[in-house]
């Protein structure tokens, strides 16, 4: 039960870096272990499948810094591999004049982050990307694309076995230990022997750090993103990807619409506290993930922070014409009769004890373990890329 490397959870993130470490090291013995029954059944599978160009983030942040050198990297390894996506660019609009200024601030940040062809459209313009589109002006994202990073997840791990990895479905790792050596992996029961582990939980990824990194600053606190889908004789009003200028009070995106590369369009999603980790129903209930967070200051605080914005989350998710009117910014036509529900997904988002939700990917090294303990949006486009910096730390620690 001896490997040279462990990795724990098959998401995108861990799955892609267990590709590139076998590639670095074709004759090592190397692991996954994971708690469910296939791969990429949480935030790998519950997203809107977006190829995301890089637009957002800080300059030389590690999310900015992953996701244009990952969007490179999954579109090569997309038309490799054949797997169906397209590249056909977004627009965000501003709806009224005072979001204009923060329209300026997104362009500018995409600039620094080496975005090419970016222009601005006006009110006619916009109109020729899509016609029912609401705007008085909106920014042209030509690189982003959409995908369905489920089927990406599946060509890693097809590859990954081909290469002579190992996979253990059905097993949640309850241990971590760290000895100078050797890590045990305790999980169900089964005991594991690994020189090195890296763990990639996702909504667990707290958890699974805390075993080696007891004093960890940081808690995952879970966020349900709920959609609706255009019903098939009304997605005609929807050509690609339509954004809203983010609000810079709120650490979300918006509501928005979303071509998914079956066709299908997506209208969402809000952000409301998940009063379970795995929590993909408004019924959904865990006492125990809710008291991990309640027991995190950070947690009390955002409360106090954001519970305006929080408030009205809520209230979009309860009431449907609520949710309408937030989408009619954007298309002042659509009616309630245009949507039917669809899915749901689960963001883990790392909060710290001051109440500051990370804006950056977050990993940490504990000897012989690597713990990626925050990777949210955009870690699906950027998985590659985080898999290469990952994979350079377990070089590291093999020699």
């Amino acid at each position: 039960m001896n490997y040279d490397v462990t990795i724990v959870g098959a998401g995108i993130v861990g799955m892609a870096t267990a590709l590139e470490v076998l590639k670095k090291f074709p004759k090592i013995k190397i692991l996954v272990l994971e708690k469910e029954s296939s791969v990429a059944q949480h935030q790998s599978s519950h997203n809107s499948g977006v190829i995301h160009s890089g637009l957002y983030y800080k300059p030389g942040s590690l999310k900015a810094l992953n996701c244009i050198n990952g969007y490179k990297k999954i579109i090569k390894f997309c038309k490799d591999e054949n797997i169906a996506h397209d590249i056909c660019g977004k627009i965000v609009v501003a709806t009224k004049s005072n979001e204009l200024p923060l329209l300026d601030n997104l362009y500018n940040r995409g600039v620094k982050n080496g975005l090419s062809d970016l222009r601005f459209l006006d009110q006619k313009e916009i109109w020729d990307y899509e016609p029912n589109c609401n705007g008085v002006r909106a920014l042209l994202v030509r690189q982003t694309g959409i995908v369905d990073y489920k089927s990406v997840v599946e060509k890693y791990t097809e590859k990954f076995l081909l290469m002579g990895g190992e996979i253990i479905f059905d097993t949640k790792v309850k241990k971590i230990i760290r000895s100078k050596k050797y890590v045990e992996i305790v999980a169900n029961l089964k005991t594991w022997s690994s020189r090195v582990v890296v763990t990639c939980g996702g909504l667990h990824s707290d958890e699974l750090a805390l075993n080696t990194h007891p004093d960890l600053p940081i808690r995952i606190i879970p966020f349900r993103g709920e959609y609706y889908k255009l019903k098939p004789d009304a997605q005609r009003i929807v050509n690609n990807l339509i954004y809203p200028v983010p609000n810079p009070s709120f650490p979300f995106l918006g509501v928005h619409f979303t071509r998914m590369i079956d066709g299908s369009v997506e209208c969402g999603p809000n952000a409301v506290f998940a009063f379970a980790k795995e929590g993909y129903n408004k019924t959904d209930f865990s006492s125990s993930d809710i008291w991990a967070c309640v027991k995190w200051p950070g947690f009390r605080k955002i409360i106090t922070k954001y519970w305006k914005e929080g408030m009205g989350e809520y209230y979009r998710s309860i009431h449907k014409e609520a949710f309408v009117k937030a989408l009619q910014k954007l298309i002042p036509d659509i009616k309630s009769d245009d949507l039917i529900p669809g899915g749901s997904g689960v963001r883990a988002q790392a909060c710290d004890i001051n109440g500051n939700l990370l804006d950056d990917f977050d990993i940490r090294i504990d000897g012989n373990v690597v713990h990626v303990c925050n990777a949210p949006s955009p870690a699906a486009t950027a998985s590659l890329a985080i898999a290469e910096t990952i994979s350079s730390y377990v070089v590291k620690l093999l020699k």
